[in-house]
């Protein structure tokens, strides 16, 4: 017994398929072709009625420059409203744009996308970064300072004479340990 839910199968041949698109698509294309021909009629008629056909035959120069000066008066109104509408389409677009960052503000977080560790070594980075400009291999050690083994062993000497630190505190303190401390200091050349 096949489930409920499951829609039954098509009846209709793939021949009557194939007919029926066609004559889907001729219908549509018969639309677009009807649309388009009441869209020029309609601007026929719009022009026609905005621009009456100019009669220049029999005017004499007088009337032909104040026929200029009406027309163009004519094309600035138009290029103010143009620019008014333009002005507005800008404007319109801009407040869509503020609204539809405000909408994702709104919405919550952000979803981060997974990230998965690379391992890329320092030449390699340095390569992807600068491109062809990076020459030769990275060494990052040799860019380290070197410590010979004779200043660790004078750094020792130094703690070690130190000695007792109470000593110290008292041969330091007062103005004569003060005077101690300048003259080894190298102040008092």
């Amino acid at each position: 017994m096949p489930p409920r839910d499951a829609k039954p199968k098509c009846k209709i041949s793939a021949s009557r398929k194939l007919s029926l698109k066609i004559l889907l698509l001729s219908r549509a294309m018969e639309d677009l072709e009807k649309e388009k021909a009441d869209r020029d009629e309609e601007k026929v008629r719009y022009l026609g009625e905005k621009l009456p056909p100019l009669q220049m035959s029999g005017l004499s120069l007088e009337e032909l420059q104040k026929l200029c000066k009406q027309l163009h008066a004519k094309i600035d109104v138009v290029d103010e409203e143009r620019y008014d509408c333009e002005a507005k389409v800008v404007k319109n677009n801009r407040d869509i744009h503020e609204l539809k960052l405000k909408v994702q503000d709104l919405g919550g977080k952000f979803k981060k996308p997974a990230l998965r560790k690379v391992r890329v070594s320092a030449d390699e980075m340095m390569r992807a970064l600068l491109g062809s400009k990076h020459k030769g291999s990275m060494d990052l050690r040799a860019n380290l300072k070197s410590v010979k083994k004779e200043d660790i062993k004078q750094e020792k000497v130094l703690t070690t004479e130190v000695g007792d630190w109470r000593k110290n505190v008292e041969a330091m303190s007062g103005m004569e340990g003060r005077k101690k401390m300048f003259d080894a200091a190298g102040g008092g050349q």
